[in-house]
């Protein structure tokens, strides 16, 4: 035996399995992160299969048996985000925030707030116009929705006063202490400027809706990256394959 439920979802990543069938990797409102199989879906007449690509906002109807991965039986495709999709530029910048939710979040544990800033950063990211040159790496707005997860997920970088000693004078970051460090306590740690640490510190304070107005020089965005990276690395033991793609 086994039971149904209803679930919102955004699909993070979709692997083939099978002749016909996907393996999923959801982050859900009401469970948090699960995994699920669409059988049949990469069958020509599927009927779920166009609703379930990798950044779908979906409403799921699941049925849940003895095994890990739940069945998908029913699919109401509430955003696309063929937007983001359609761009190399935006799709880039959407597996990063997915495969930072699929590293941040690998419980079945629910997370409304995070499922909110999710939701929020894609539908915002459908409408992010693409810079001439730009990577999606060093996006604002990818950068503050990492941050926020990060803040989120109890990870917190502190960047504005050494976090050993209460200084206001920061000339680094050490994401084994936590974050920014003043001279005498920058043993171990990679120089950040001033300016890149308050475009962290506007990044994490604004809304989403505001990243790209929070004035990050190309020089700032990169040392933000860093930030992240290191954070990621020191704090969840693991690299964004999407960050070095």
């Amino acid at each position: 035996m086994g039971r149904t439920h209803k679930t919102e979802a955004v699909v993070l990543r979709s692997l083939r399995y099978s002749e016909a069938d996907r393996i999923l990797h959801l982050y859900t409102r009401e469970r948090g992160r699960i995994g699920a199989i669409a059988k049949g879906v990469r069958k020509t007449k599927s009927r779920f299969g166009a609703r379930l690509e990798p950044l779908s906002h979906v409403e799921l109807m699941l049925h849940e048996g003895s095994g890990e991965l739940q069945t998908v039986t029913g699919v109401q495709l509430l955003d696309s985000h063929h937007a983001t999709r359609e761009s190399s530029y935006r799709l880039g910048a959407g597996l990063i925030g997915a495969e930072a939710m699929l590293k941040l979040y690998g419980e079945p544990e629910p997370n409304a707030r995070a499922f909110e800033a999710l939701t929020r950063f894609l539908d915002l990211l459908d409408e992010t116009p693409a810079a001439a040159g730009a990577l999606p790496v060093y996006d604002p707005l990818t950068l503050s929705f990492q941050l926020k997860l990060l803040w989120l997920s109890g990870y917190l970088p502190h960047v504005t006063a050494c976090v050993e000693c209460g200084a206001a004078e920061l000339v680094a970051f050490s994401a084994r202490a936590g974050g920014a460090v003043c001279r005498e306590h920058a043993r171990g740690a990679f120089t950040v400027s001033s300016d890149g640490f308050a475009g962290i510190e506007r990044l994490l304070s604004t809304p989403l809706a505001d990243a790209a107005a929070a004035g990050l020089g190309a020089a700032a965005a990169r040392e933000a990256l860093a930030v992240v990276t290191a954070s990621y690395e020191e704090h969840g033991g693991f690299r964004l394959r999407t960050l070095s793609a």
